[in-house]
């Protein structure tokens, strides 16, 4: 993950830290981890589970650079490039995976290290260019650094650049690979480039005492750590835990692309110093901490917007537990699955109950790397999302990484534009006052306005749930009063605006204004309004051709699907009305209704074709999923995910039609 992941809250976690401690002393967990050794450096270098991800996604799009972590630091005052080179030189030969490199060995990689060497501090001068282009020069110099990607077999997994755009002005971009970086390695570069640049500015030796290991040592440890009985005990819990996990379907604002696009963007929003204050007094009361309860409210706002009770997100940690790993660059966070699932309507003091016990479980289990998990459990592949978890959470530390270089006013201008996921909440803590957070999002999948108003929307919730945590979870108001006033005011103004128009034209309508968007899904099925009216379209002149029209019913026995909405906008386009017919009800009243309203035909598919046998008058049936169907020229029942964007527009608008019954007029030619 990029800077946007920031260092893991594990000092916010006391509470879950005290309860684990409270659990291994009571033997529920026993027996230390093996020491960290050194490892001989003239065998093969294992690469660790979250290196090896990183390697593989590397492979599969080496020019991408999503998983890279930029650093762009704008440095006022008087800078000396030499000790600035001389530091980035030393913190490079201090940490080995700095200057590693990744090979294959037969058929796996693994790490070749450097020796240390002078780094280069490459220079883009634009002192001469004119005054009121140097800044955008400047970026783009930045943009087109940050996100150059990395051959990792030939290359070292870090860079940096000087761009110097007065004497007393310089911005310093520094670009890792993620395979050798994470967030919290941010915090530490931060720490020793600044220790190390005021050293040598002052004629100083290195102040920094030795590493006891390197990464390439914790790499082989996690190795060994990680298999036999102990792997799959932890195994054994996360096979429990999301068995059947399912897909977190945001409603999307346009059709997901077929491959997931990791373009972002973020809201910003504030938590008001006061509500925070109540949400560490509902933690407090509840045994637990601010981190369940701002992650609990979150899946709840989750809940609300997909209508699902079974909300999986994904938690960072850090995954730097030992004290050999505090002062370690590397890539060391790891991915818990935090699910969520309940039944009927809790209040949010049982949410929260059983998101703490939830917590501290995967807490408890948070040694096997999300990457070997992904492959235990082998989830179905959709390469239009993330496997196990499509939205995230993250708790920052209020330290952000300080950059202190003397003589020299240092900020931070990185701006993540990345997102790994449909959706993250990204809160700042800070044991004082207000909270900062953003949503962080895909622009692929999501507008700005549908992010800015779930952000008011988990506000709210939030205030809720403080005041009142025996309060239903489900029954807390989303809307305020003047927004609830304006959806029922722009619902009557439709309807009057509407008045005299059949269904058939204002979807033709809908049609033309955003043939692209995403109308329809279900479990196997996403359309798009042009796909959905051209199903609909063929579907129509098959009924016509059946002998539907005005004046005539068409029965619907069809299951909750996609295909029984396209059936049903195919009846009112040919003319027809519609007679729903639930294919769970007796046969008997079946029946007697068929009898009744002596349909034209019926629609059905294999699975509910015998509902509609045995009326008096023998009635034609429609099977959508019969291959003669198909062969006629119907629509496919059921099918994959969509089908190219806007397919299907070119059927155009049905002719006016003639009122009748529920109908509209023929669809057209």
């Amino acid at each position: 993950m990029s800077t946007g992941d920031m260092r893991s809250t594990e000092q916010d976690l006391a509470a879950q830290r005290a309860e684990l401690l409270r659990r291994r002393l009571a033997g529920k967990r026993g027996g230390r981890r093996s020491q960290i050794t050194t490892v001989n450096r003239d065998q093969d270098l294992p690469l660790s589970f979250g290196q090896q991800q990183m390697w593989f996604l590397n492979r599969i799009e080496p020019d991408s650079a999503e998983y890279l972590v930029p650093l762009v630091l704008r440095l006022s005052g008087t800078l000396d490039t030499d000790a600035l080179r001389a530091a980035w030189t030393a913190v490079v030969a201090r940490h080995e995976i700095l200057r590693t490199r990744y090979v294959l060995a037969g058929d796996e990689p693994v790490q070749v290290v450097d020796a240390p060497r002078d780094m280069d501090l490459p220079l883009t001068d634009l002192a001469s260019v004119p005054a009121a282009e140097r800044e955008q020069r400047a970026r783009l110099t930045a943009e087109r650094e940050i996100a150059t990607p990395f051959d990792l077999e030939h290359d070292l997994s870090a860079r940096a650049r000087l761009i110097s755009l007065s004497a007393d002005d310089h911005i310093l971009v520094v670009t890792f690979h993620h395979i050798a970086c994470d967030a919290w390695s941010v915090g530490i570069f931060a720490e020793e480039l600044g220790l190390l640049y005021s050293a040598f500015l002052d004629g100083r030796p290195s102040p920094l005492a030795p590493l006891p290991v390197q990464y390439a040592d914790y790499a082989a440890w996690q190795r060994r750590e990680l298999s036999g009985a102990a792997l799959e005990k932890q195994l054994d819990y996360w096979r429990t835990q999301l068995s059947g996990v399912p897909v977190l379907d945001l409603p999307a604002d346009r059709q997901r692309p077929a491959r997931r696009d990791a373009e972002g963007d973020a809201v910003p929003f504030t938590v008001p110093a006061e509500l925070a204050r109540r949400a560490g007094e509902l933690a407090h009361a509840h045994g637990t901490t601010r981190f369940v309860v701002l992650l609990t409210a979150f899946q709840a706002l989750l809940a609300r917007w997909t209508g699902a009770t079974d909300i999986p997100v994904g938690v960072t940690v850090s995954g730097r537990g030992r004290p050999e790993l505090q002062q370690l660059i590397g890539y060391g966070i790891n991915t818990l699955v935090i699910r969520l699932a309940w039944q009927d309507d809790p209040t949010f003091a049982e949410l929260l109950t059983a998101g703490r016990r939830t917590v501290l479980d995967a807490y408890e289990h948070q040694s096997v790397p999300f990457s070997r998990l992904v492959d235990e459990l082998q989830p179905e592949r959709d390469l239009s999302r993330t496997p196990l978890y499509q939205a995230g959470f993250v708790l920052r530390e209020h330290q952000a990484p300080a950059f202190e270089l003397p003589g020299l006013t240092v900020r931070a201008e990185t701006a993540d534009r990345v997102a790994k996921v449909d959706l993250t909440l990204d809160v700042e803590d800070s044991r004082e006052g207000a909270l900062h957070a953003r949503l962080r999002y895909a622009t692929s999948v999501l507008d700005r306005s549908t992010v800015e108003r779930m952000a008011q929307q988990y506000l709210r919730l939030l205030e809720a749930f403080t005041t009142g945590p025996d309060l239903p979870a489900g029954r807390a108001e989303l809307m305020t009063s003047d927004e609830l006033d304006q959806v029922l005011a722009d619902a009557h103004g439709t309807v009057t605006e509407a008045d005299g128009t059949l269904l058939p034209a204002l979807f033709e309508e809908q049609v033309r204004r955003t043939p692209d968007a995403l109308a329809l899904a279900d479990e196997h099925t996403s359309l798009t309004y042009g796909q959905l009216n051209e199903r609909a379209n063929r579907l129509a002149r098959l009924l016509i051709d059946r002998g539907a029209g005005p004046e005539d019913l068409v029965a619907l026995a069809l299951p909750r699907s996609a295909d029984q909405i396209v059936a049903l906008l195919a009846v009112l386009k040919s003319g027809a009305a519609y007679l729903p017919i639930d294919p769970a009800n007796p046969a008997a009243r079946t029946l007697f209704v068929l009898d009744d309203a002596r349909p034209t035909l019926a629609i059905t598919v294999a699975a509910t074709a015998a509902v509609c046998t045995g009326t008096a008058t023998p009635l034609p049936q429609l099977v959508l999923d019969d291959p003669g169907t198909a062969a006629e020229g119907g629509p496919p029942a059921g099918g994959g995910r969509g089908g190219a964007r806007g397919a299907g527009t070119r059927a155009g608008p049905p002719p006016p039609p003639t009122p009748q019954k529920n109908g509209g007029g023929p669809p057209p030619p």
